[in-house]
């Protein structure tokens, strides 16, 4: 190799490392940023990276954990959030083997073990429960950590009577720093679920996201009859895009009158990268069949979104 011909690899080399040093995926709240596509390469298609999954509510509280994955297996479900009291028993009182033997099942089974399912919210005016949920919060953070999962959703449940809503905004966004603040030790996300009297509406949810500045706390969209108020749901959705966590909750996909082609539309279209987490509200009397017929419909929808995509 010549002196000039080896100077070029060297540069090439140079270059190939710094690309690879940068990686394909640019954080940026829960999404990563696009990346640009190889010679010969498949094009990128937006909405492909979505995932679905479940919430053990209601299909899922009476399995154990073995019969949930089977199950998850079974219907094509990628993943499962552990909602927190339900037959899976993974909760803070296991021991630090029980907690492998967990994340052994999910990493032998391909399920992924999205995170847990809680239900510690940050608007109480008393200090000592608060900062009761703010601890209980933590714990759940760390469970999560040890059985492989990637983070732990919460909710504001309230606006309580008696204090303004901007106080109470600050008071829940503020408790989601600290808890954010610690979660990021843990490399966990906190998925903050659209929910409660008043906090369902995605003006107050980004009211309390004016006051959130750790970047791993994240808006869990819920699929609340709220989100049609005001000017609609685009309107609302865009309020909170740009917080959005790594998880979505829905209800079932062909069942009331929540327009979900047109939020799978909004995901596709903003490239969404996360989980679509069917948190279901009826009761068939074939859950399996159940689950791989909203597999199906999901799958159709995300198509049909994508068939609308400009060329």
């Amino acid at each position: 190799m010549n002196s000039q011909t080896r100077r070029d690899f060297l540069k090439a080399s140079v270059t190939a490392s710094a690309a690879l040093a940068a990686g394909p995926k640019a954080w940026s709240g829960c999404c990563y940023a696009a990346r640009t596509e190889s010679a010969g390469e498949v094009p990128h298609i937006p909405g492909s990276k979505m995932k679905l999954g479940l919430v053990t509510y209601l299909w899922g509280q009476d399995w154990d954990l073995p019969t949930l994955i089977a199950n998850c297996k079974k219907t094509g479900f990628k993943g499962v959030e552990l909602r927190v009291d339900h037959a899976h028993k993974v909760s803070p009182k296991l021991t630090a083997d029980q907690r492998k033997g967990v994340k052994k099942q999910f990493t032998k089974s391909k399920i992924i073990l999205v995170g847990m399912g809680c239900n510690w919210a940050f608007h109480d005016t008393d200090p000592a429960k608060l900062a009761a949920n703010i601890e209980g919060a933590k714990a759940y953070v760390k469970l999560s950590r040890d059985c492989g999962g990637s983070g732990v959703k919460v909710k504001p449940n309230a606006l309580p009577k008696g204090v303004s809503v901007a106080k109470t905004c600050e008071q829940i966004g503020n408790a989601l720093n600290v808890v954010g603040k610690y979660a990021a030790g843990y490399k966990q996300e906190i998925r903050v679920e659209v929910h409660g009297g008043g906090t369902s509406e995605l003006p107050v949810m980004k009211q309390i996201f004016d006051h959130v500045t750790e970047p791993n706390v994240g808006v869990c969209w819920n699929c609340n009859s709220q989100d049609l108020n005001g000017k609609g749901l685009q309107y609302n959705f865009n309020l909170v895009k740009k917080r959005f966590g790594r998880t979505v909750h829905t209800r079932e996909f062909n069942i009331g009158d929540y327009p979900y082609q047109e939020l799978i539309d909004l995901f596709v279209a903003m490239d969404y990268k996360g989980w679509i987490l069917l948190e279901a509200r009826t009761k068939p009397k074939d859950r399996i069949a159940a689950m791989i017929e909203q597999r199906e419909v999901f799958e159709k929808m995300v198509k049909n979104a994508q068939a609308k995509l400009p060329s």
